[in-house]
């Protein structure tokens, strides 16, 4: 399996934070920031939660849409 594991820490005071994530679970990774910024439990902000997830979506890209083209024909063009 060739499969690269990331991992992110934060250390805020007496917390510490670690991420770990790979490609297949960036996204819920980025949720799951979202969720401890929410907390109001967690000294963990939402500048934090926007730092990391810089870091995890320049780590692992979004995987990009393929385009589909259509050739249009020149002899159709203009045609109603």
């Amino acid at each position: 399996m060739d499969s690269e594991i990331n991992v992110l820490a934060l250390v805020k005071g007496e917390e510490r934070f670690m991420f770990m994530f790979d490609d297949h679970n960036r996204d819920e990774t980025l949720r799951t920031l979202a969720r401890f910024a929410a907390d109001p439990d967690l000294d963990f902000s939402w500048y934090d939660a926007a730092m990391l997830s810089r870091k995890i979506r320049d780590a692992v890209p979004a995987p990009q849409p393929v385009a589909h083209t259509t050739r249009i024909d020149a002899s159709l063009r203009g045609r109603d």
